[in-house]
């Protein structure tokens, strides 16, 4: 069979590039990262065959289940591919069987966890097993199962009854670690067993969800080694719920981006002050946060990191710059210098911010609040129009790309052009020299474009 390419049609195209793009943008990325995941479960594959040994014994195994399980039951297969954990594992995978000279084995458990998972969700009859490298035996898309007595070198062994009931046991780990059995309804903790946490259902059903991420996603975030507690998962709960309640009230376009699908919110701690969050290229549906204090924070924070879920997946998609510049760039909202990409993203992604800050301006009832509202618009169409101005004038773009980029700066320069007190202006202004010269003490010049002269925004 020959692989059909994913279209996506120039007004589509633009819509996206101009910051928006809607639920039928969302899904059509969506269904393009499936196909990127599948290719990549192939992929793995084929780099274990060719190494050969236990290796490609293993992956072969892998394949094998999953394809019966995608034959059984379609949606399922594709539920565990396009969860989160399973980009980073794939990617990482084949990176690991692709070395010229790898220091350790590659960890094909990650393949085989996947088709566990799989298998489990189509209720197909088997038993696997696989190497654990610590106490917690994770499902992608389902959850884990903790044995605090398992230790690196223990075999977890799932296995699927006829009548579909699967179980997980290691027994390598101490007695008192009996099987565990996975439950029959999702997002559901029970026992040893952590299923994801439900903290709203968005429109047609779709989940926002918490949950920690399976190894090799996010290796810097925190964690949470015993589960979330459920004071915890009260907090978030409350907060992420009436976020989405505001987004759905005055953000229509940003709401119905974000109940496109199913989204997965990871559990941050947060060094020091303020808020931190953060995506990955290989996590499409995935956004890891601190938990911020207010809804309007928390839904602010979404509509950005849903920006940079969009600009990820298309560059997937597309090749909008030339690869392998060494310049280094200013940016409006890091501490450090960024190549292209990041500036890129960055831009976009405060495109999203500024968006939802020309609209909070008009909803926000507590006249405090709307006024730090008009400060936070005036900031980031600012910072977010001096990137794109950088990114276009980087020489470096693909006519593709230049196209993404001018549609970029054409919402931008209708946003400056909408009116916003004198004083949210001079504010805005005097943030964004403060934090330049900041930039310049902390980094003085770098090689490259580097930085536009800032213009003074047009009242």
């Amino acid at each position: 069979m020959t692989p059909l390419p994913h279209r996506m049609p120039g007004a589509m195209f633009d819509a996206v590039a101009a910051g928006s793009g809607g639920a039928p943008a969302l899904r059509l990325l969506a269904r393009s990262e499936h196909s990127r995941r599948l290719a990549g479960a192939y992929a793995v594959t084929a780099a274990a065959r060719a190494a050969g040994g236990t290796v490609a014994e293993e992956a072969e195994n892998a394949w094998r289940l999953f394809t019966a399980a995608a034959r059984a039951t379609p949606g399922e297969a594709a539920a565990v591919l396009t969860h989160p954990s399973a980009g980073p594992a794939l990617v990482g995978l084949l990176a690991r069987l692709t070395q010229r000279e790898p220091q350790e084995p590659p960890p094909v458990r990650w393949f085989t966890a996947l088709a566990a998972a799989a298998a489990v969700r189509a209720g197909l009859p088997v038993r696997v097993e696989w190497p654990v490298d610590g106490p917690s035996v994770a499902l992608p898309s389902l959850g884990r199962a903790r044995f605090p007595g398992a230790v690196p070198g223990d075999r977890a062994e799932v296995c699927v009854e006829a009548a579909g009931r699967a179980r997980i046991t290691v027994p390598g780990a101490s007695p008192a670690d009996g099987p565990v059995t996975v439950p029959g309804q999702p997002y559901h903790s029970e026992g040893r067993w952590q299923g994801a946490h439900l903290l709203t259902d968005l429109d047609d059903d779709a989940p926002l969800l918490l949950d920690v991420l399976d190894q090799p996603c996010f290796p810097k975030a925190s964690r949470y080694r015993e589960g979330l507690g459920a004071d915890e998962v009260s907090r978030w709960t409350a907060v992420a719920r009436e976020a989405c309640r505001l987004l759905r009230a005055d953000h229509e376009d940003q709401y119905a981006e974000l109940a496109a699908g199913p989204r997965l919110l990871v559990p941050l701690s947060r060094p020091g002050r303020g808020n931190v969050s953060g995506s990955s290229a290989e996590t499409f549906g995935c956004m890891a946060l601190s938990l911020p204090k207010s809804a309007t924070g928390f839904a602010v924070t979404m509509a950005h990191e849903i920006q940079h879920n969009k600009f990820a997946a298309v560059l997937h998609l597309f090749d909008l710059f030339e690869p392998g510049g060494r310049e280094r760039f200013y940016a409006p909202w890091r501490r450090d210098p960024r190549p292209l990409l990041g500036l890129f993203h960055g831009a976009y992604a405060h495109l999203g911010v500024a968006r939802f800050w020309a609209r909070r301006r008009e909803t926000e009832p507590d006249p405090r609040l709307r006024d730090a509202a008009q400060v936070q618009f005036a900031r980031w169409r600012l910072g977010a129009r001096e990137a794109t101005h950088v990114v276009l004038a980087s020489g470096r773009l693909t006519p593709l790309g230049r196209r993404f980029a001018e549609r970029m700066l054409n919402s931008l320069d209708a946003l400056c052009r909408l009116p916003v007190p004198a004083t949210a202006v001079h504010r805005a202004e005097s943030t964004a020299r403060a934090h330049r010269a900041a930039w310049r003490d902390r980094n003085g010049r770098v090689m490259g474009a580097g930085e536009a002269e800032l213009q003074p925004l047009r009242r």
